[in-house]
């Protein structure tokens, strides 16, 4: 078993090995209760051998420089992690014959430790389902919402925008559904579950809304703080092919300790999870160079 991080970044900025913090607290006084971070700290330990599917997703880049470096987390922006451990944990002490949970399935290539399988939604015994907290973007885009923007005869009587038409704003709900990291996850356990003898007939996500309370959720056109998201069978053959193209991809990087080429647009989210939201960023001198650009566009506009 080893650490996936090594350090947590106190409040000051100033990273401290975990092991020591954890012993006793560089500050005044921690910045959280200690059995918080011990939790936090514990969700960090990774005792697998070979592959996950949920790294396979990931970047290659990412994953190959946690595996090697070691990197430092902000124990305040792992609450929401945190959070859905927390969920994971009271599920487990749901007991019965007809659902099975959290039990870890090895393939040839990688493995999945998936949520909950059987009778969770009817009497139907061969459901896979996996359970998310996330936030209310991530769940309004899954469910294929956007809005429309549609001319009416009514104009502006007043404001810069005096006499153009008004328009109206309609949420709709058949957009593309941007689910593809969860169906590959999902395909994936079914086909490891299948390996091992229990098929599956269907896959649902249970998305737990993390701000479902906030405004910010309604405006997203989100009403409930849990949705149901059905997941739809993805070929055999190209989930396949993409789990063990990418497992092939990050062992030679390993064996050969060569960092591999920068995570797709979609794995960097478009450069957003480099800017804020991966850990090893500053190992990436892709996520550098935009970080020192960000940096000085914000020292611009502030000097102005």
């Amino acid at each position: 078993m080893f650490m996936a991080a090594e350090r947590f970044v106190c409040p000051d900025g100033v990273e401290y090995p975990i092991c020591e913090c954890l012993v006793e607290c560089r500050m005044k006084e921690r910045c959280m209760f200690l059995p918080t971070l011990q939790s936090i700290a514990r969700s960090q330990e990774r005792g697998l051998s070979g592959f996950s599917v949920t790294e396979l997703i990931g970047g290659t880049r990412e994953a190959y420089l946690k595996r090697t470096r070691k990197y430092s987390i902000d124990p305040q922006k792992q609450m929401f992690a945190l959070q859905g451990n927390a969920v994971h944990h009271w599920l487990q002490q749901f007991q019965s014959s007809k659902v099975l949970q959290e039990i870890r399935l090895h393939g040839d290539h990688y493995s999945g430790q998936f949520d909950v399988y059987g009778a969770i939604l009817d009497l139907e015994r061969d459901t896979l389902g996996d359970i998310k907290v996330t936030s209310s973007y991530k769940i309004m885009k899954a469910l294929g919402y956007y809005q429309e923007a549609l001319e009416t005869t009514a104009v502006y009587k007043s404001g810069p925008r005096k006499g153009q038409p008004r328009k109206l704003k309609i949420w709709r709900e058949d957009g593309v559904r941007g689910v593809l990291e969860w169906a590959i996850q999902l395909n994936a356990y079914r086909m490891l579950l299948a390996e091992h003898g229990l098929p599956v007939k269907k896959m649902v996500i249970q998305a737990i809304c993390r701000d479902s309370s906030l405004r910010v959720a309604q405006e997203r056109n989100l009403e409930r703080s849990v949705y149901l998201i059905p997941i739809r069978r993805i070929s055999d053959h190209w989930v396949k092919g993409y789990l063990e193209k990418k497992a092939d991809l990050l062992k030679s990087a390993l064996e050969q300790e060569s960092i591999p080429c920068i995570c797709s647009e979609r794995e960097r989210w478009k450069d957003r999870k480099c800017l804020g939201f991966c850990e090893v960023a500053p190992y990436c001198d892709h996520a550098q160079v935009l970080r020192e650009k960000a940096t000085s566009q914000w020292r611009k506009e502030k000097a102005a």
